[in-house]
């Protein structure tokens, strides 16, 4: 019997992963951005919602095992959040969560990604600009959003994630440099760089505009190396390339590939754009941008998600009476279980991040330049 594939043709811009719906196990991690989807689908994701509500009003099941687990906490937004109204953010690119619940966002300052920021072989254009001059790295205040502390001024040029990983340390994606950089708790410098600056390329020494990082708790890294070469590269802890997908045959051995040959044709990406990790079930998920879809391929092709196992996510502005909202997915039964967001909507979103307790979910938006709360209540 042939495998069933495992994607979303989905208007999403920012998912985040639940494992089991138990706060320890959450993967505080965004996969973003995906764009351009037509009101067809939206129009089919809310018939989908009315239908599953009405069943689940009538006690009847809504998917395989669904009602097996619990239910995932409903995003419920903080109206006062922040407290004392927005910190001045530029493009707010990128949002993680520390280790002690604080929010951390990465933003651009004064500089903005735009149509004149690079030319058609993917160099940065402002580069005599020099890098930004204030702090794009903020620590906030998790009970009043207000700016704690900031670092970061005089390194980057084109901010566009942060990720924090089970350790501590912080990683971060600059477009306009095509690198990645590890940083130490507490450190202002990086002590590992991937790529090389300003150098655009599809080597496996060079970025084209890398994405995103996901780190596993053994400490292997993965990189969406979105924008041009559409790949997403695995690197040992100390930053040595141990996978790359996807390969062409003649230049990797099947042993080394990411996944199986198999499902190659049906998993080709146009800009994978962010990543999050179930490492329990060793899987992988892409937000595959330009085919407007989310894949989790497993390595070896036969794990499954299992009930409990949840994605938030965010979708994208594509009409004017169709409100920018969050939804929750279900990758067991592949269904739209929950929306969520403000009752306004949201305009930009860009990035999603959790509290490693479970108890907070964020939100960041590029234009208007902002973050929101939300409370993700505990079941009984």
């Amino acid at each position: 019997m042939a495998k069933k594939r495992r994607w979303w043709p989905a208007a999403l811009l920012a998912l985040f992963v639940v494992l089991g719906n138990l706060p320890d196990e959450g993967i505080a991690r965004a996969v973003s951005n995906v764009h351009d989807l037509s009101s067809e689908l939206y129009a089919e994701i809310r018939e989908l919602l009315t239908m599953r509500r009405a069943m689940h009003q009538r006690g009847e099941p809504c998917g395989p095992e669904l009602n097996a687990a619990p239910a995932p906490a409903h995003p419920r937004v903080v109206p006062s959040w922040p407290l004392h109204g927005p910190p001045p953010l530029g493009q707010v690119a990128g949002v993680a969560v520390a280790l002690n619940g604080f929010p951390v966002v990465f933003h651009r300052g004064a500089r903005v990604f735009d149509n004149n920021s690079f030319n058609r072989t993917n160099h940065f254009l402002l580069v005599e600009e020099g890098p930004i001059p204030e702090d794009t790295v903020l620590t906030l205040d998790p009970d009043n959003g207000d700016v704690l502390t900031g670092w970061g001024r005089d390194l980057f040029f084109m901010p566009h994630s942060i990720t924090i990983d089970n350790r501590g340390n912080t990683w971060l994606t600059d477009v306009a440099l095509h690198q990645v950089f590890k940083f130490a708790p507490g450190a202002i410098k990086p002590n590992l760089t991937l790529g090389q600056r300003f150098s655009p390329g599809s080597s496996k020494h060079q970025f084209c505009m890398p994405t995103d990082v996901a780190v596993a708790t053994t400490g292997e890294i993965f990189v969406a190396d979105g924008y041009c070469n559409s790949r997403v590269l695995k690197y040992d802890p100390a930053g040595v390339l141990l996978r790359m997908y996807p390969e062409e045959e003649d230049m990797v051995e099947p042993a080394l590939r990411l996944i199986p040959p198999l499902s190659r044709d049906s998993l080709r990406m146009q800009v994978p754009h962010s990543l999050a990790l179930l490492e329990r079930l060793d899987m992988i998920c892409i937000a595959d941008r330009e085919n407007l879809r989310v894949i989790w391929p497993p390595p070896g092709g036969d794990p499954l998600p299992r009930p409990g196992d949840y994605i938030y996510a965010v979708n994208g502005y594509t009409a004017s009476d169709i409100k920018v909202t969050g939804f929750t997915l279900d990758p067991a039964s592949e269904s739209v279980i929950d929306k969520w967001g403000p009752p306004q909507g949201m305009s930009n979103p860009h990035s999603v991040a959790v509290s490693p307790d479970g108890s907070a979910l964020y939100v960041a938006e590029i234009g208007p330049n902002r973050v929101w709360k939300f409370d993700l209540p505990q079941a009984a």
